[in-house]
Formats: structure tokens, sequence, C-alpha cells
């Protein structure tokens, strides 16, 4: 990684957008990196708008707060475009010149404006149906944020597939102290597997699905993120 990588996060409540933000930086840690995440959001409720943001890089990492230029902007529920539940309008402000936009759905969303708008900065859409993969391979929702884990991992390599797993581990398979509504939604999701053990499988099976997914994706549009 040469230079730092800024994205930002948006979705619902319940999708696990805050969960995302902090896998992502502790996989970064895994790779002794520097990583700093931060989640800003009103109500704790369920489908209220939610956003976190993660900052990755090679060297230590001071700012926090809202991310106003991201490199990468998530997209993980589609009302956050068709019905504007973010709270950043429109959903892509500020990306920067040769970012990536992440939605988690199968069709077309975008207006002509806002293709027009991100053609113009150079911008690559990748849709990936982060929900029907989670359902697929998970055998349920609560996995979505792992299949946009594992795209924005596999386009931009910005972290591995084995630090993933060592920070899901961290973060499902070990004591971790949450609060409010991400301490719920853990509990939830644990709730819904068996065993831990078959939690970490299942999350860990839909991340790797998504990268090699999103590899095979930037292969065959020649791609390669300039902070690989």
């Amino acid at each position: 990684m040469k230079t730092r990588m800024n994205i930002r996060m948006s979705g619902l409540g319940g999708q696990g957008v805050v969960t995302s933000a902090h896998i992502m930086a502790m996989a970064a840690s895994k790779e002794n990196k520097f990583a700093i995440s931060n989640p800003f959001f009103g109500a704790e409720k369920r489908m209220a708008p939610a956003e976190s943001y993660v900052r990755i890089g090679p060297e230590r990492i001071y700012d926090r707060g809202e991310l106003v230029y991201p490199h990468i902007v998530m997209i993980f529920h589609p009302q956050v475009i068709t019905m504007g539940k973010s709270y950043t309008m429109p959903f892509f402000s500020g990306i920067k010149q040769n970012g990536i936009v992440i939605i988690n759905d199968d069709i077309d969303l975008l207006s002509d404006t806002e293709k027009e708008e991100l053609e113009k900065l150079n911008v690559l859409v990748y849709y990936v149906p982060a929900t029907k993969m989670a359902h697929d391979i998970a055998g349920t929702e609560l996995s979505t944020n792992m299949a946009m884990i594992g795209s924005v991992a596999g386009l931009t390599q910005v972290v591995g597939m084995e630090a993933l797993d060592l920070a899901l581990q961290d973060r499902f398979g070990k004591k971790y102290v949450a609060s409010g509504g991400t301490a719920t939604l853990d509990e939830a999701i644990k709730k819904k597997f068996a065993k831990k053990e078959m939690l970490l499988q299942k999350n860990l099976d839909t991340i790797k699905v998504a990268y090699d997914q999103a590899i095979d994706f930037a292969k065959t549009r020649h791609f390669v993120s300039e902070n690989m």
C-alpha cells in the first residue's frame, strides 16, 4: 500500500455498517498498517441512515470524524440512492478522481446525470448482490456486510483474506465489548448460528466468494487501485 485509502460506508441501521468499518480497521492492523474507524449516525434503529468511515494507510493517522473526500464509497442498501437515505447527498459527494463506488444490488440504480458525473471523475462503479450472496452462502441477510467487505478488499487489495480471517476471529470468536445497537446486532448474529465456529466460517465463506468475484472483475476491467 503506497498511500492512504479513505472508505465511506453508507447504509441503514441493522446492516452492520459500523461493524464493517471495525473489521476492516482490525484487518489492516493485522498487516501492520495504520487504521482508524468511526461511525456517524443518529437514532440507533433499523432502517435509519447509518454511515461509517475507515481510514487505512502506511503511516500513523490522526484525523477522525466525517470523511468528506473518500477514495471509495460503499452503498449497503439501494434506498441510500433511490430514497436519499443518507447523511451525504448526493451519495458520492466528495469522491476523489479515479475512485470506486460499490453498490449492493444487481440492477442499475443510477440516473443518467449521476453516471455522467461519475464518468467525469473516472469513478469505477461495481455492483455486487451482497444481500443475495449472504442468503445463499450464510443463510442470512445479516452477512450482507461480509459480502461488502469482501468486495472492497478484492477490488483494492487494501487488506488480504488472511488478515480478514484474523479480524473476524477477534470480533466474533473472542470476547468483544461493543456499545449500543452494535452490541445488540452482534448478539443477534451470534444467536442466528448455533456455534461461534459456524458463524466464523459462514462469514468467512461469504467474504471469500465476494473477494474472489471482485478480483475477477478487476482483472477483466484491467483495473488496479492506485493504492495497491
